[in-house]
C-alpha cells in the first residue's frame, strides 16, 4: 500500500522535476533554447500538430471546455460523496488535491516542452542579422509611406461589403500555410510543416479579452478570432503560425506575419499584412510628427480608412474590466518569460520593419 502511494505521487513530482530542469536549462544555459527549437520542438509540431490538424475545429479549444467541465463534475461528485457519507472528508480532500496537483503538474510540463523553452531561443532578428538601432524621423516617414502605398496597391483587388469594408474571400487556413511557406523561401528558419490555423468556435471569449489569436501549446495549434473585422484575420493566422517555428516574441511574430503576407500571392493577405504594419508604423509616426502622419493617413484609400474605423469600433465594444485584467495578465506572462517590456514588445515591430527597410536599401 505504501509503495502504491509513493508511485501515485511520483505522477505529480516527476513532471514538476522535468519542468524545473528544462526551465533552468533554458534560462541559464546559453544556446539551449535555440538548440531545442531546432532539434526537439519540431517533433511536437510534427506529432501533436499533425494529429490535431485532422479535425477542422480547434482541439485546444474543445480540450479547454472538456477540462473545465471535467473539473466541475469531479468537484461536485466529490462533495456529493462526502455529503452522502460514502467517503471521509479528509480522504476525499486528499484525492481532490491529488487530482488537481497531477493535472497542474502535467500541464506545466507540456507547456514547458511545447512553448516555455522557446522564449529563450535566439530571436528571429538575430538569425537574420537584422540590426535594431535608433532611426531618424525621416526613416519612419518613409516606412509609413511605403506601407500606405502597399495598402493602396493591394486594395485594388479587394472585395467590399455593403459598408465599403474589406471582405476576405480566400480560404484563410490554406492561404496562411502557403504564405508561411512562401516566406520560408527567403528565410530558411521558417521552413517545415505547418498545420492549418483554425478559427475559435466561440470567439467571443477572445473578443471580450481583446485577443485576436492564440497559440495552443497543448495541441500545437494556431487559432484566430473569427469575430474580428475581416482584414485582421490573414495577418493574425500567420502571426500564430510563426509561433509554431519557435518564435514566441510578439513583436517578431508580427514581423514574420508581415513577411508572410507580403510573400503571399493572395492580394487579401498582402492587404492584411500591409494595413496591420501600417497601423504600427503610423502610431509611432503620430507620436513623432502629427503633420506627417495625417498627410500619409489622408493618402490611404477609402476602403482602408473604413476598415480602420470598423476595427476601432469593434474593439471599443470590449473596453471592459475583463480586457484590462487580461492585458495585465498577459503583461505578467510575457515578463515572466523573458520579454521584459511586457505588452510593449508589440510596438517594437516598427524597429524590425525599419531594419528591413535599411537592409533592402541600395548601397550608397
Amino acid at each position: 500500500m505504501k509503495e502504491k502511494r509513493i508511485i501515485r505521487w511520483l505522477w505529480v513530482l516527476i513532471p514538476l522535476l522535468i519542468t524545473f530542469v528544462f526551465q533552468l536549462l533554458a534560462r541559464k544555459v546559453g544556446g539551449f533554447g535555440t538548440w531545442y527549437i531546432l532539434n526537439i520542438y519540431p517533433i511536437f509540431v510534427n506529432t501533436l500538430g499533425r494529429i490535431a490538424s485532422i479535425l477542422p475545429i480547434s482541439v485546444g479549444e474543445m480540450g479547454l471546455y472538456a477540462l473545465i467541465i471535467g473539473f466541475v463534475v469531479y468537484t461536485v461528485s466529490a462533495v456529493v460523496r462526502v455529503i452522502r457519507r460514502k467517503v471521509r472528508v479528509l480522504k476525499q480532500l486528499v484525492n481532490w488535491l491529488y487530482c488537481v496537483m497531477t493535472s497542474v503538474s502535467l500541464i506545466l510540463m507540456v507547456y514547458t516542452m511545447t512553448c516555455g523553452i522557446n522564449y529563450y531561443a535566439q530571436s528571429f532578428s538575430t538569425t537574420q542579422g537584422l540590426s535594431i538601432q535608433k532611426s531618424s524621423k525621416e526613416e519612419l516617414i518613409a516606412l509609413t509611406r511605403f506601407l500606405a502605398d502597399q495598402v493602396n496597391e493591394a486594395s485594388k483587388e479587394m472585395v467590399l461589403d455593403g459598408d465599403g469594408c474589406t471582405v476576405i474571400t480566400a480560404n484563410v487556413q490554406k492561404e496562411a500555410v502557403k504564405a508561411m511557406k512562401a516566406a520560408s523561401e527567403n528565410y530558411s528558419v521558417l521552413r517545415g510543416y505547418y498545420p492549418q490555423p483554425k478559427p475559435v468556435l466561440i470567439s467571443r471569449f477572445l473578443s471580450v479579452q481583446q485577443v485576436s489569436g492564440i497559440y495552443s501549446p497543448f495541441t500545437v495549434e494556431a487559432n484566430y478570432n473569427r469575430e474580428m473585422v475581416d482584414y485582421n484575420i490573414p495577418f493574425t493566422a500567420c502571426h500564430e503560425l510563426s509561433h509554431l517555428k519557435g518564435f514566441m516574441r510578439e513583436d517578431e511574430a508580427n514581423f514574420i506575419a508581415y513577411l508572410a503576407c507580403a510573400a503571399s500571392d493572395c492580394a487579401e493577405f498582402n492587404y492584411s499584412g500591409a494595413l496591420t504594419a501600417y497601423i504600427y508604423a503610423g502610431n509611432s509616426l503620430y507620436s513623432a510628427d502629427k503633420d506627417a502622419y495625417w498627410e500619409i493617413r489622408d493618402s490611404l484609400c477609402d476602403m482602408a480608412k473604413k476598415d480602420l474605423s470598423a476595427n476601432n469600433a469593434f474593439w471599443d465594444r470590449f473596453e471592459t474590466k475583463i480586457a484590462e485584467v487580461q492585458t495585465q495578465v498577459n503583461n505578467a506572462y510575457l515578463q515572466g518569460n523573458g520579454q521584459t517590456d511586457g505588452v510593449k514588445s508589440y510596438g517594437r515591430m516598427v524597429d524590425l520593419l525599419l531594419a528591413m527597410m535599411r537592409e533592402a536599401a541600395p548601397a550608397k
